[in-house]
Order: structure tokens, then sequence, then C-alpha cells
């Protein structure tokens, strides 16, 4: 059987956990995730982990933020003024909201923290700092 090398379509099933075992994502009752090893489609640690893996095999990957979604990062906590929030959005602290950059390019944030005049929203990755394990399984190369 051939191993997962760069340049292959692989479709994988995968339980993603952090260390103290809580799931925040897996691909059981879904199809399975496809994509092209080396295209940095996916994070780097999980990458790695599916190379050299066959088609059947199932295997645990650990994966240290930095080859996850990297530190946490200060500077990703901004403040805005609340007359830059559009009239229709009522924003409570959790809240995700979409915002768009100079580019239009959207983007995720977080409500950190609601103040008088403004409010603090968190751009960082919500897996931002954390190792990570999943469970993987390598069910085709395509």
């Amino acid at each position: 059987m051939s191993q997962a090398k760069t340049g292959d379509t692989v479709k994988v099933h995968y339980t993603g956990k952090l260390t103290n075992g809580e799931i925040f994502d897996t691909s059981k009752d879904r199809e399975p995730l496809q994509f092209t090893l080396g295209e940095k489609q996916v994070i780097a640690g999980f990458e790695q982990g599916v190379e050299g893996m066959t088609v059947g095999d199932v295997k645990e990957v650990s994966i240290n933020s930095e080859n996850a979604y990297g530190s946490r990062r200060d500077d990703m906590v901004f403040e805005i003024a609340n007359d830059n929030i559009p009239p229709d959005v009522n924003p409570q602290v959790g809240q995700t909201l979409t915002m768009s950059n100079p580019d239009g390019q959207q983007f995720n944030v977080l409500v950190h923290k609601i103040g008088d005049n403004s409010i603090f929203l968190d751009a960082n990755h919500p897996l931002a700092g954390k190792d990570l394990v999943f469970d993987v399984e390598l069910v085709d190369i395509v």
C-alpha cells in the first residue's frame, strides 16, 4: 500500500480534542475531510501527522500550539468606538461577529469586553495558544 505524501489528495476522518480530552470538532457523521498534502489547506501539525499514513491507518496526532493556530496574541485584541458598530448589531460578551478589513476580506472576532463608549474585540483564533490532539483515520488517497 502506498503512503500519503506531499502532493497527494487525501480523505480523513478526525476528532479534534484539547489536551484535557474536550472535543472541539469531529468529522463523524459527515463526509471525510479532503485536502492536498503540501498545499497548507490544514494546520501544519495535522498535515505532518497524516504524511506517511496508509489507507486504513488510525493514529493519534499531538500538535503543539505553534504547529496548530499559533500563540495567543494580545495585539489581536482591539477597541472600537460604539459609533463604528452598525445600529442593527447589539453586541454581547462572548458573541462572535464578522468584520471586514480594508481589502474586503471577512474575519470573525469575539466580543471580549463592553465599555461605556466602546467594545473590545478579540481576533485570535479560538484555539490559539492551545495544544491539540487529533484521532485521525486515513480513509482514502484520491
